[in-house]
């Protein structure tokens, strides 16, 4: 019992570790208002309670304020507004954020044009300048939503869990990999219609609902060949949660945006840059599982208990903490 208490207090430190580190975008808006350069300006940065990140977007020496930055806190960020002027428009022009190469985190900027196209570029700590195209095109496009799309699901530990999860609870690789497809098809369904606002959900209890559905696994793993749905039809469970996880995957590409002019594109290549990364993690997952078969002659039958309960104990946090989120 000591064993377990402590091995259980060691998955809860991991659960809190895993949401303070987190990756959360900053987030910068520009939108062209009218002829001459005129844009309305949107910069979202992580926060804290009170305390916000200190990162601040550097424009070109053409632009100049026409308002005073106006702000405050927005649930987990701290969000300005303002309007700014830049003489010969913002093309060819280069856009940075100070600050940046000191943190571990991204920002996301994202510039609508009047022609209604959309440029959204990703800066990073080791590259924070970008430079606005004057026509963005398909390709451009394509390799943005890919790679937001791979972020998204490596950064995300409770979809990451989940699949394992699955991988644990089935040991037939046909069954398995008809129940990695349902959960694929599935997401894929709910990302579109949430994206496109064909279907919404809120997503405070959404996520919470998603911490439900790894505890949920974690407890068939622990109940073992039982005949029940999740161990006769794994697929079927797997398709039903993924039908949930999709609403999560969708809330994220909704706080991006989808260009107006290339959202089939969009949609596609952030989709496919979600499979990819999830692939990738299965991947792993079964090298190190044969890994430790090999050179450990260790079965992962003999750590699924006590890998369930790990992924239970997390997933039972999250859960009530997204509870207490939005209650």
């Amino acid at each position: 019992m000591i064993r377990l208490a402590l091995f259980a207090l060691a998955c809860l430190a991991w659960a809190v570790t895993a949401q303070a580190h987190e990756l959360r975008p900053a987030f910068l808006q520009i939108d062209e208002t009218a002829r001459g350069g005129h844009y309305a300006v949107t910069w979202k940065v992580p926060a804290r309670g009170e305390l916000k990140m200190a990162l601040y977007p550097r424009f070109p020496s053409i632009c100049r304020q026409l308002s005073e930055p106006a702000g405050g806190h927005v649930e987990t960020a701290y969000v300005t507004r303002w309007r700014m002027v830049c003489e010969g428009r913002l093309a060819k022009q280069s856009i940075s954020v100070d600050g940046l190469s000191s943190t571990y985190t991204d920002a996301l900027v994202r510039i609508v044009n009047l022609d209604g196209t959309v440029q959204t570029s990703r800066v990073t700590p080791q590259s924070p300048e970008m430079i606005v195209v004057a026509q963005p095109g398909a390709l451009e496009t394509a390799r943005t939503y890919f790679v937001l799309g791979v972020e998204h699901i490596i950064t995300g530990f409770d979809h990451l869990l989940f699949v394992l999860a699955l991988l644990l609870l089935i040991r037939n690789t046909r069954s398995l990999l008809l129940t990695i497809t349902a959960f694929t098809a599935a997401h894929s369904v709910t990302l579109a219609f949430s994206a496109l606002g064909i279907a919404s959900a809120p997503q405070a209890p959404i996520e919470a609902l998603i911490a439900l559905s790894i505890m949920f696994v974690a407890a068939e793993i622990l109940r073992g060949n039982q005949a029940n749905l999740s161990n006769r039809y794994p697929w079927i469970v797997s398709f039903l949660f993924g039908l949930l996880h999709g609403f999560g995957f969708g809330g994220a590409l909704r706080d991006i945006g989808l260009p107006q002019k290339d959202v089939p594109l969009a949609l596609l290549t952030f989709n496919i840059g979600v499979e990819a990364g999830q692939l990738a993690f299965v991947g792993v997952v079964l090298a190190v599982m044969a890994s430790l078969r090999a050179a450990l002659a260790l079965e992962v039958s003999r750590l699924r208990p006590w890998l369930a309960y790990f992924i239970g104990t997390v997933s039972a946090f999250w859960f009530a903490q997204r509870l207490a989120g939005f209650s």
